[in-house]
This record gives C-alpha cells, structure tokens and sequence, in this order.
C-alpha cells in the first residue's frame, strides 16, 4: 500500500474485490485465473495484484499451489458470538482515536461492493481509505465505501475528524440502526505492515462490516485490518441455569472457545463482547 503512489490503495482494493467476487462466485477447491491473466484482465501491475492475493490467502480464502496455480480455499466454520435474540454493547475501547486518510475518491460500485450495498455496479460509491490511530499510534487500516446519493457532499475532511455516524445524521440525514460485522485472524502484508508500523505478517484481525439505517437501507461498507499485537476483543458470558431464565430460545451450538457438548442439559448463556486496546 504505497502512499507515495496516487490511486494505490484504491487500485489494491478494487483487485482484493474482484478476486473475491471470482472466490465467492465458485466452490471450494475451483481454480481461478493466472496472476498474469488477471494483470491483464484488470490493468495493474504484478506487485499491486500480488498484495491483493496474498492478503487472501493469508485471510484463508485463497490456496497457493506451486505449479498448479490459485483455488479457492475450504470453505471456513462460521459461528455466531450471540444468537439473534441478544444484543452486543460495544462500548468505546481505549485510548484518543484519530484517523489520517489515505485516499478519497467517487467510483463506480463495482460487482462485489455493489451486491453489498444493494446497487448497480455501475452507480457510484465514496471509496475511503484511512489510518486509525490510537495516542498518535496505529492501530488499523480501513477501507469504508458509501452509496455516493446518500453522501452529497461528503468531503475528505470528514472522515478525518469527529464522530463519523453523528455527521451522517446530522449532514446527510442518515440514521444508522444495525451492522453485521464478521471477524477473523489474518496476517498483514508488506505494505499493510509498515502503515501499522509492525513487522510484514503479523498477525491481525480482519473485520467486515455492513450497516443499514433506520429504513433498513445498506448505508455503509467496510472492511478493516485491526493490529493484533495491540487490539483483542474480549467477551463476558453467563453460563448455566441463571442465564437460561434470561435466554430460553436459546439455539443448540457453542459459543467460540466453548466447546460443544460443555454445559449439562444444554444449559444457555448469555454474552456480551468489547473492544480493548493493548498498552504498549
């Protein structure tokens, strides 16, 4: 992700985009095109489509074979961290956020962003990339795209400073109500390390996140690359017959960490989850 290059990191996520929506479009274990016929296909260059590929195959979605080429990998066990009767309060992590943008342009939405945010693939989207930081340090990579007809206006300085959802509301008339965010670990790349300012694949958490308002429009969505020496998430059960009063309809399964078949008569829980940011 090279900031002294204009347009890289937009160039980067628009071949992260197509090589998914290839992945997502085939099953488990399908080839997908060469590295050079997809340079050709999209007009990048090897090193850009390269970063691409390997953040996929780090988050474990794409499979290097040597001589054989690129497939797509096992499908993953997904697991949900509370049922859909339960809420999860987030509460702000630690420490003074700030971000500094990376980049700031209108595009066409594209296939795979366009299905996320219920468009045409040819409507227009505001692409953002932005460095989170925490007390001056870096904490996260994000990558936010925007319907560009529910933004007019949306400028660069924006997304630089205060409360992201309360300009929304108060600028765009734009009320958020719920998200669906999916998180997993991964490792960073090259260009993704020496933005977060650690060593070339660390590990880290990847978050994808799709947020509707009040009219149950996608308003917003973003996938984000989270430090992992410096952020964990942190989850607070209640285990047993107390938290079965509070959750009868509970559905049978097993939270993260908890293994199946751990709770005598299919005992319920509760759960809870919050962000902490790692001191150095």
């Amino acid at each position: 992700m090279d900031t002294e290059a204009p347009g890289a990191v937009l160039k980067r996520e628009r071949a992260r985009g197509v090589i998914l929506e290839l992945v997502e479009s085939r099953s488990p274990g399908d080839p997908i095109p060469s590295e050079r016929a997809l340079c050709a296909e999209l007009g990048i260059s090897r090193p850009t489509l390269r970063a691409a590929v390997d953040e996929l195959v780090a988050a474990g979605l794409l499979v290097r074979e040597h001589g054989r080429g690129m497939f797509v990998a096992p499908a993953k066990i997904t697991q949900e961290m509370v049922s859909e009767q339960h809420t999860m309060r987030l509460p702000p992590a630690a420490g003074t956020w700030s971000s500094r943008l990376l980049e700031f342009t209108t595009v066409p939405a594209g296939a795979r962003v366009g299905r996320k945010l219920r468009m045409s693939p040819a409507a227009e989207i505001v692409y953002a990339a932005r460095l989170r930081l925490v007390d001056g340090a870096p904490m996260a990579i994000e990558h936010l795209h925007f319907p560009a007809v529910l933004v007019p206006g949306l400028a660069a300085g924006d997304l630089e400073s205060g409360h992201l959802y309360e300009h929304l509301r108060e600028r765009h008339g734009v009320r958020v109500h719920e998200a669906v965010q999916a998180i997993e670990p991964t490792v960073v790349t090259k260009a993704e390390a020496d933005l977060l300012d650690v060593p070339e694949l660390s590990p880290a958490l990847l978050f994808e996140r799709l947020t509707t308002d009040t009219r149950e429009r996608p308003v917003e969505y973003v996938h984000s690359l989270y430090r992992g020496d410096r952020y964990r998430l942190v989850s607070r059960l209640t285990l047993g017959p107390a938290a079965a009063i509070a959750a009868p309809s509970e559905r049978d399964g097993h939270h993260p960490g908890i293994p199946p078949g751990e709770f005598a008569h299919r005992d319920a829980f509760t759960s809870s989850t919050v962000g902490d940011v790692q001191a150095d």
